[in-house]
């Protein structure tokens, strides 16, 4: 794409399932069918065009559908990504408990505050297991928002705590983090609800974990990228970046999305491997409490973007999560469990032979063992087999 077709690119829109489109400056979190909300294809970053005097996400902005010039930023984003020795291959650990609040939400976070402070929200609602809602509490400080966080009463204290010392309004739920999610949608018309699972803008942030591996890797993409996913907002940040640059020219394939789930929780795994979730009967508690979303709302989406990369997904035995989080503090990865479900889906594709030694991979660490102290616990105090 040359600057003058760069230039003279469309103004973005959103658009829902049903092809109903709508302004950016209209506030609905959904679209007029009740699908998630999408933001037309924005066109690839040139690497004159990254701000190399940002060190945070911002440093992408020209691929960003948000002013930079009001932005909500706390320095998100361009997190270490470094090589180990894994099971006898070099693999990269991309680690985002480097963000501001510990963990890859920020990146999304950051975007969607930035957007709706820019349109003059005074409160915002988010229901979070946990990672999210901490990270709309320091965003919403940052901005002088006022917010409110629903969360599953079973989330890890370490999280509630984040949240409430930033200011926010807690309210804990029982029940399953899908029940918190209806409660939140009813309070939804008297707080204007601003979801990382919902708002469009929040996968916009995501995205540039891809464009920090692909600027981290000399402007190319690498083989693999394995990633844990909950709702899915990485998968599919990752399927917009990578998309972006192919269309760009910028890159010459898209890498292939490795995607791990928590095994009874693991609707988008199973919807991509053509498994009924239901067959799994009862849901069972996991110690990867961030990726238990029985109902991921960009579910299609989510797979999708696995099979345009010719990727694969893994539901990950509750043990092999627990041994992925010795296996990565072992190597001096203080990792949530949550985010081990990656390493755990890695050791599968490599024992497949789907992950090669010649290839590069990526490992996203999408949070840090620091904040799910008890689940931590559990797995230490615990017997080691």
């Amino acid at each position: 794409m040359t600057a003058e077709q760069h230039a003279a690119a469309p103004a973005p829109d959103l658009y829902d399932r049903s092809g109903n489109r709508y302004s950016l400056d209209d506030p609905r979190w959904r679209g007029e069918d009740g699908s998630p909300l999408t933001i037309s294809s924005q066109p690839g970053l040139r690497p004159d065009q990254i701000d190399t005097t940002e060190r945070s996400i911002w440093r992408y902005h020209a691929a960003l559908p948000v002013s930079a010039t009001h932005r909500v930023s706390l320095g998100e984003g361009w997190t270490p990504m470094i090589p180990v020795n894994w099971a006898g291959q070099r693999v990269h650990f991309k680690l985002e408990w480097f963000n501001p609040t510990s963990s890859f939400k920020d990146r999304g976070v950051s975007v969607m505050m930035s957007h709706l402070a820019a349109h003059g929200a005074l409160r915002v609602l988010e229901d979070s297991s946990g990672n999210g809602g901490s990270a709309v509490a320091a965003y919403a400080a940052a901005a002088g928002i006022h917010a409110k966080i629903i969360a599953p009463a079973t989330t890890s204290a370490a999280k509630i705590l984040q949240a409430r010392a930033y200011g926010a309004e807690i309210e804990l739920v029982s029940g399953t983090r899908d029940e918190v999610s209806d409660e939140a949608i009813r309070q939804s018309a008297h707080i204007p609800y601003a979801s990382h699972n919902w708002h469009p803008m929040f996968i916009q942030g995501t995205k540039t974990i891809a464009y920090e591996m692909w600027e981290s890797f000399g402007f190319t993409a690498p083989d693999n990228v394995v990633l844990v996913a909950g709702a899915g907002s990485n998968i599919i940040g990752c399927d917009i970046a990578f998309g972006e640059l192919l269309d760009a020219g910028q890159i010459d394939k898209r890498p292939r999305l490795f995607v791990g789930q928590p095994e009874h929780w693991a609707t988008i795994a199973d919807t991509y491997n053509g498994i009924d979730p239901a067959s799994r009967g009862e849901r069972v508690p996991t110690i990867a409490e961030g990726a238990s979303i029985a109902h991921p709302v960009r579910l299609p989406e989510a797979v999708h973007a696995i099979s345009r990369s010719n990727g694969a997904a893994y539901a990950v035995p509750e043990m092999e999560i627990r041994a992925a989080v010795r296996t990565l503090s072992a190597r001096g990865l203080y990792a949530e469990p949550t985010s081990s479900v990656a390493a755990a889906t890695l050791d599968h594709f490599i024992a497949t032979g789907d992950i090669a030694p010649h290839q590069t991979t990526v490992v996203v660490l999408t949070g840090a063992g620091l904040k799910s102290a008890e689940k931590m616990a559990s797995v230490f105090d615990g017997p080691s087999h």
